[in-house]
């Protein structure tokens, strides 16, 4: 494994950018400087992320998102 987390990375297991080791790794995220604990996903080249909305769900049971613009910053929460 590498000591950068990936561009995009995302919390669910039908998207084309999960990846289940990095996410039981723990992948933390910084946003414009704020520590964040409900990123569903990030994309740091286009500056997103994608931010659950309290525990509201969709028709398909997955939480419902808001995506902001700004600084992303991901690091990994463990060493290894």
């Amino acid at each position: 494994m590498t000591d950068n987390p990936p561009d995009r990375l995302s919390a669910n297991p039908r998207s084309p950018y999960y990846d289940e080791t990095l996410i039981e790794r723990g992948v933390g995220v910084r946003f414009n400087g704020v520590e964040k604990t409900n990123v569903e996903e990030y994309c740091v080249s286009e500056g997103w992320v994608r931010l659950a909305v309290g525990k509201t769900v969709d028709r398909q049971g997955n939480p419902m998102t808001i995506k902001y613009k700004g600084v992303v910053e991901p690091y990994f929460r463990s060493a290894g």
